[in-house]
């Protein structure tokens, strides 16, 4: 993570603007400080992405909270079709200065972007999306994009896309755990059992996702929960024991692939 911040600090005085890609089940968790410094004063395109797996209703606060001046956000699928249009639209109004000083002179301004976010919040399929093929590696899991590469949209765009930045030290307990529900920390690194009673924790206090997706109201009692998921999905070891790790992985599956409802994290 040092150095995909590294590398972008040495790329950002390339580009005119930032396409900051956010995964909209937990938004403000995906806002990684560390590139606050190096951004600047850079104009920042927010892409709330995977917005059809939360309630728009929820999503907007999220909406005028990050737009401002030289902000903008928008609430988007990046698996829809002619979704890349409206980040390039969004890019074409911030950078409006640029275009019509070079239209002054006669020339078309080339706007240049940076994608970033946090591993897993679909930058490179976004990226594919703006150009309607795939140029970009792309995969549901954190940690596919590798390095920097830059793909050119037409005549007048050109998009550099960015490994998943995380923090590099995440203090913030929450905030980890948000990132980890989404899939944007590696499950290899994480001790699934665990998260999977953190989540059911989280969804308890929020009151979604576990009489949806199972059929019973949480008790309170995480462990005793899981252990009733566990019985409902039929995950029952020879001797009637849990299979807490099958019951744990199908809790995270459940959640990431939306099958527990349209939940905001935060």
């Amino acid at each position: 993570m040092t150095k995909s911040l590294r590398e972008i600090d040495e790329s950002i005085k390339l580009v005119d603007a930032i396409v900051y890609v956010l995964d909209s089940r937990a938004p403000i968790s995906c806002i990684n400080p560390s590139l606050n410094k190096v951004i600047g004063d850079k104009p920042i395109v927010y892409a709330l992405n995977k917005a059809d797996m939360v309630c728009e209703s929820d999503l907007l606060p999220y909406v005028e909270k990050l737009t401002g001046a030289g902000k903008i956000a928008v609430k988007l699928n990046s698996t829809a079709s002619n979704t890349g249009k409206i980040i390039a639209e969004k890019l074409r109004t911030l950078c409006s200065e640029k275009i019509e000083r070079k239209k002054a002179r006669g020339i078309n301004a080339v706007i240049r972007a940076m994608v970033i976010g946090v591993p897993n919040s679909g930058k490179s399929t976004l990226i594919n999306n703006i150009c309607g093929k795939s140029k970009t590696l792309t995969g549901n899991k954190a940690g596919v994009t590798r390095g920097q590469q830059w793909v050119k949209i037409g005549q007048y765009l050109e998009l550099l896309d960015t490994p998943g930045t995380l923090y590099p030290k995440l203090d913030n307990y929450d905030v980890a755990l948000n990132l980890a529900f989404i899939g944007s920390i590696r499950d290899e690194v994480v001790d699934k059992n665990e998260l999977a009673l953190e989540l059911i924790k989280k969804l308890t206090k929020l009151n979604k996702g576990i009489e949806e997706r199972y059929g019973f109201l949480p008790s309170g009692d995480a462990l005793c929960d899981l252990e009733k998921i566990a019985s409902v999905r039929g995950f029952i070891l020879k001797g009637g024991n849990v299979d807490y790790d099958r019951a744990s992985n199908a809790i995270l599956d459940d959640f990431r692939k939306g099958r527990m409802g349209k939940i905001i994290l935060e």
